[in-house]
């Protein structure tokens, strides 16, 4: 019995170092997630072989895993920068993206995990300051917002191309202008919506003026065509047909007297 201790005393020093050994291998990579391994004694980084998925991996201890995000991210950035006549204009964009999945390897041997600061911030910046400084105030306060965030992505997304990184979006928020230049091209805004409004107007009644006067020319010629058509005869029989009628009603007297210039007979009284 009191030779026990000193028997278990080697398998609880193993015991020991097993669990340190398993604590430095253990690595657990979460979702969303993949793992870079770095190979002390070996090549160092490894490039040629897809990254660490997630779960749990055993690697050795004397080697070491970076752990990357690979779902998409996102980066808001509040920048200033000069319109084509030199205007400071605030942008408020977003960028969406991600690490090529593949490339993790590559991304961290020349870049790092720190590789936000050092390619996607700048490339952004510096293309938001190219396709700004394309256009005037007035564009970009008004019709040009959708133009400038697809050029910003064409240009941020052409800076990156070789960066091991995939950006998916991006998206302008804000443009603010100074005060005095927003407040100027509001007033220039109404005026021309002012303007296009009494155009309308004008257009408007114009037309109605038009239609106005076919009617008038439609019904003066109707009228012409008529008066030429309606002959003595015609006169003659038509009045005729209105005194037959007229007497044939039971609750009408009639006296006719004779006949006008026209041949019509005269009426001179009813009921």
């Amino acid at each position: 019995m009191e030779k026990l201790p000193k028997i278990a005393l080697p398998f609880i020093i193993g015991a020991i170092i097993l669990v340190i050994v398993l604590t430095k291998s253990a690595v657990t990579i979460d979702s969303g997630e993949a793992g870079v391994l770095f190979k002390t004694f070996g090549e160092g980084v490894v490039v040629d072989k897809p990254p660490m998925g997630e779960g749990f991996h055993i690697v050795a201890p004397w080697n070491k895993v970076y752990v990357y995000e690979v779902r998409q991210q996102e980066l808001f950035e509040k920048m200033k920068v000069l319109s084509s006549n030199g205007l400071e204009i605030q942008i408020d964009a977003s960028a969406w993206y991600e690490p090529v999945y593949n490339d993790l390897g590559n991304l961290h041997q020349s870049l790092g995990q720190g590789y936000l600061q050092r390619v996607i911030q700048p490339a952004i910046r510096s293309a938001a300051r190219s396709v700004v400084g394309r256009y005037t105030p007035e564009q970009l306060y008004s019709s040009k917002r959708d133009a400038i965030q697809d050029e910003i992505y064409e240009e941020t997304k052409k800076i990156l191309e070789k960066q091991y990184v995939q950006l998916n979006e991006v998206l302008v928020r804000d443009v603010t202008l100074p005060n005095t230049i927003k407040e100027a091209i509001e007033r220039k805004l109404r005026q021309e919506q002012e303007s296009l409004e009494y155009e309308f107007r004008l257009v408007t009644a114009a037309k109605e003026a038009e239609k106005v006067i076919i009617e008038a020319q439609g019904k003066a010629e109707s009228n012409r065509i008529l008066s030429a058509s309606l002959t003595d005869k015609i006169l003659q029989d038509k009045g005729i047909d209105a005194t037959m009628k007229l007497a044939e009603s039971p609750n009408s007297k009639v006296i006719v007297i004779g006949s006008g210039d026209s041949g019509l007979p005269i009426i001179l009284g009813n009921q």
